[in-house]
């Protein structure tokens, strides 16, 4: 989809009115040339000087255009000392029209060579012959009109000319420059760090000019044969501007793709804002991270990684909207500039059509890649009104579509915990675990003959301004902010103090806590756990971990350990939110668990819907063919749990059983169900730490 211009009519207005200074540009100089060639002929004058000073200064254009088309670079970036020394020497000479007739050569010269770049060849010849007429105008204003059949002999020079020359290599400079960047800059463009470095250089053109010209002139008046000698400067000092450019260039793109890096993007960024705050229009930045590009790194190392970057910017240059500009941050990171955009919908759409040209399969060395990718979009000025903010919001959006597997995200503040409100919820948070006032509640899972196969613990808090914050939005903070370690810290040790409590009341039921991937990840976490519960007196199988698939996202072999010590230790494995992931078999078989728990999105509508009811039936086919246990989440009615016990699941959890209640509370829930101790012999065996394995 390309964004469209509707709301901004200033903006259409510049685009139609820049075209017209190029129309103008030739125009106006044609009319001077075609003027100029008439009066000198009517009046039989030269054009151009004859004998050995004429093909002496015609060889000597001839070795810069050669020099010009072999560097195959643009004249207004790759540097155009050598013609404008030329150019202007001959009008400190000869006056301006042998120089506009130099001029002419080089350019048509140089642009019919690139046959693609007529267009651009005309425009720069229009402008050198204006730029030649407006130095030419400053010598006349000095008293100083030279021509082919009065020359301005530099025999005749004194130490006053000096501000003559000078002022004629600035006019020159100045005219040329403004109007070509007027003429090729982006409407709305700011300076750039290429353009900053273009204008430096320039500044260093002038003062070359200022040091050759007038001693192309002398020998030009004395010794014309050594013209063509010239070339050796000229030359050096076009390759020396080139050189330049490409090192400027370099600096502000990606060596490997070439696109844009961070600090061009930055300054392409603020140049779309600063037109959009003009025309009262949005912009918006796309940031995209390719999902698992570590892995392809990992298996066919890092030069195929290369290739396989490479393959996706290409991809990325293609699917562009209409007046985006795409760069690379680093790594599998790419982000996308679109300087206008309907809304935060249009934006949004964008960055899926994006993510969906990406994912298509990609061939590499033989082998069929798919790759999936996840976006982000912020949008100008609804998220942010600088650069460096918009990047940042798009950044946080990313991860959040990452986090949800849900390809693009649109920034959302309550989402992001770095906003100042998420950030003082954050303190909140620390100082309410370091004074113990977040609560765990348990929520029972229930066999169907009854029995209570264990509790899940499940974490509460009270703010004290903000009242009952949403676990999903304190653990967003927590996950995000690098506090998950210490939240599961205390959920794990509240827990563990409570089935002591209970374990020594009488009460032998299971508890499960949930971890999440970066508590898996964490080195030590096992042994940290076997010395918690070594700590609290409360043998392994009375603790079960709750875990998703994602804890194989990251680093699989590290996950890999930390489950395998876990189960060493005696600690049963949950696996929670089934069918909610992705690759889920294979997941399943890497995964050490002894429990698969099935997402409430699915329990939900299984008495009314078919497609629901057969996913849960294979689902609890295939746990009972792994030896696993099958719990069902958020059953909520009589006609739900009759086919949950039809379809063959071992238990269930939700409001019809029992919603979550603080420790008190489940206390006298356990007992009123008589599962005390004298109850225990029904649900657990009386001898070690495997008297504590719930029985359905």
């Amino acid at each position: 989809m390309e964004p469209t211009d509707s709301g901004a009519p200033a903006s259409r207005l510049r685009r139609l009115a820049l075209p017209t200074l190029p129309y103008a540009a030739v125009g106006v100089a044609a009319a001077s040339f075609g003027t100029g060639v008439y009066r000198v002929l009517h009046n039989g004058g030269s054009l151009f000087p004859s004998g050995t000073v004429g093909w002496s200064l015609a060889v000597l254009t001839g070795l810069i255009v050669g020099h010009l088309v072999a560097l195959g670079r643009d004249r207004w970036w790759g540097g155009t000392g050598s013609g404008a020394a030329l150019t202007l020497a001959a009008l400190l000479l000869y006056g301006w029209l042998p120089a506009a007739l130099i001029s002419l050569a080089v350019v048509v010269l140089v642009g019919g060579a690139r046959r693609h770049r007529w267009r651009q060849a005309l425009l720069h010849g229009s402008v050198d012959l204006l730029g030649i007429g407006a130095a030419a105008l400053a010598l006349a204003a000095c008293g100083t009109v030279p021509s082919v059949r009065d020359p301005w002999a530099p025999d005749s020079w004194q130490l006053y000319d000096m501000p003559q020359i000078v002022l004629a290599a600035f006019t020159y400079l100045l005219v040329t420059r403004a109007l070509l960047w007027y003429s090729l800059a982006p409407p709305g463009a700011a300076l750039s760090g290429i353009a900053r470095t273009a204008l430096v250089r320039q500044a260093l053109v002038g003062v070359a000019l200022l040091g050759i010209a007038p001693l192309i002139v002398v020998v030009a008046a004395h010794r014309p044969l050594m013209l063509p000698l010239f070339a050796v400067p000229l030359i050096a000092l076009d390759s020396t501007l080139w050189i330049a450019r490409v090192r400027a260039e370099e600096q502000l793109r990606d060596p490997l793709t070439g696109l844009p890096n961070r600090q061009h993007l930055l300054d392409r960024t603020w140049a779309a804002l600063d037109q959009a705050e003009r025309e009262g229009a949005r912009a918006a930045l796309v940031l995209i991270d390719l999902d698992r590009f570590r892995s392809v790194n990992d298996t066919l190392g890092h030069m195929a990684g290369d290739r396989l970057l490479l393959q996706i910017a290409e991809r990325l240059r293609a699917a562009l909207p209409r007046g985006a500009e795409a760069a690379r941050l680093g790594g599998d990171e790419f982000v996308v500039l679109l300087p206008t955009v309907d809304s935060l919908t249009s934006a949004q759409r964008v960055a899926r059509n994006l993510i969906s040209v990406l994912g298509s399969p990609l061939d590499l060395d033989g082998i069929t890649l798919v790759l999936e990718a996840s976006a982000g979009v912020a949008v100008y000025p609804d998220h942010a009104v600088d650069a460096e903010g918009l990047l940042r919001r798009a950044d946080v959006a990313m991860y959040q579509a990452k986090r949800d597997r849900s390809g693009a995200e649109v920034y959302e503040a309550r989402r992001d915990g770095n906003t100042p409100d998420r950030l003082g919820l954050l303190g909140d948070l620390r100082r309410a675990l370091d004074a113990g006032d977040v609560e765990l509640h348990y929520q029972p899972k229930v066999g169907f003959d009854g029995h209570v196969a264990g509790l899940e613990a499940l974490v509460r808090w009270v703010h004290p301004d903000r009242g009952r914050v949403p676990p999903d939005e304190f653990i967003a903070i927590a996950e995000s902010s690098g506090l998950m370690p210490r939240l599961t810290e205390y959920v794990l040790e509240t827990a563990l103090g409570q089935v002591a409590r209970w374990r020594a009341a009488g009460l032998f039921v299971p508890v499960a806590v949930n971890v999440s991937p970066r508590d898996v990840h964490t080195p030590g976490f096992a042994g940290a756990v076997a010395g918690r519960l070594a700590r609290h007196g409360v043998p392994p199988g009375a603790l079960q971990l709750e875990i998703t698939e994602h804890v194989l996202l990251e680093d699989p072999q590290r996950a890999a350990d930390t489950l395998a010590g876990l189960t060493g230790h005696g600690v049963k494995m949950s696996l929670d939110d089934f069918g909610t992931g992705y690759s889920s078999l294979v997941h399943l078989r890497r995964l050490p668990v002894s429990e698969l728990k099935i997402d409430r999105s699915f329990v939900a509508r299984l008495a009314v819907d078919n497609e629901d009811a057969e996913i849960v039936r294979c689902t609890v086919d295939l746990a009972h063919s792994l030896g696993l246990l099958v719990v069902a989440e958020g059953v909520e009615d009589d006609e739900t749990w009759e086919r949950l016990r039809d379809l063959g699941c071992d238990a269930v959890q939700g409001w019809l059983v029992a919603a979550a209640m603080p420790p008190e509370e489940t206390t006298a829930w356990l007992r009123a169900r008589g599962e005390g101790r004298s109850a225990a012999a029904d649900i657990t065996a009386p001898a070690d730490h495997d008297a504590d394995q719930p029985v359905t």
